[in-house]
């Protein structure tokens, strides 16, 4: 998307963004900000209250997109195996969709005070268990290992798609459908009979 597409707001969210994924949240300051919009820093108190505001709206569209996606694959009439594996691909597209958000998301999170950080850690906490119940389903059914540690098996996964923003490049020949088709190969055919 243009920024010439989004709101004032959008862009210094944007901005922020960029900004918490190169220095970080704590070492970020509003001046910072302002200096990489090119604007005073009193101005940036006309479309944001606060650098926690800015990390609040990051952390939680992003878990908003999260859950949309997986919404849309647990209604689907389908195996738990391809639920599973249209769910990573699902997670893969929403972090390709933007990956500094998805950095700010993933790592910066925790600068969140209470009771933001409870109320994200608690989505988050939920939508793994939404992953952790799909694999016991796949159990049930027989399509996965009945032996498997079904705790394992979700850290497992999403310690594998969550590092994605750290190494993925968005101008390789792999697009993140692709990219998430390959991965939902490699992790659903490990809980495999």
């Amino acid at each position: 998307m243009e920024s010439s597409n989004l709101s004032r707001k959008e862009q210094v969210i944007r901005k922020a963004a960029e900004l918490f994924r190169e220095k970080g949240y704590a070492a970020s300051s509003m001046r910072d900000l302002a200096q990489k919009l090119g604007i005073e820093a009193a101005s940036l108190y006309s479309h944001i209250k606060s650098k926690e505001e800015i990390l609040q709206n990051l952390c939680f569209d992003m878990a908003a997109e999260f859950r949309k996606s997986l919404d849309e694959v647990e209604k689907l009439n389908i195996s738990a195996a391809e639920k599973l594996s249209k769910g990573i691909t699902g997670h893969i597209q929403v972090m390709a969709k933007d990956l500094t958000a998805s950095a700010v998301f993933m790592n910066e999170h925790r600068h969140l005070s209470q009771p933001w950080l409870r109320e994200f850690l608690l989505l988050r906490i939920n939508y793994i268990n939404r992953f952790k119940a799909i694999i016991e389903a796949g159990v049930r059914a027989g399509e996965f290992k009945a032996e498997i540690d079904r705790k394992l098996a979700v850290m497992t996964l999403f310690s594998s798609l969550n590092w994605m923003p750290l190494w993925y490049d968005p101008s390789s020949a792999i697009d993140p459908n692709e990219l998430g088709k390959q991965l939902a190969d490699m992790l659903v055919n490990g809980l495999k009979k």
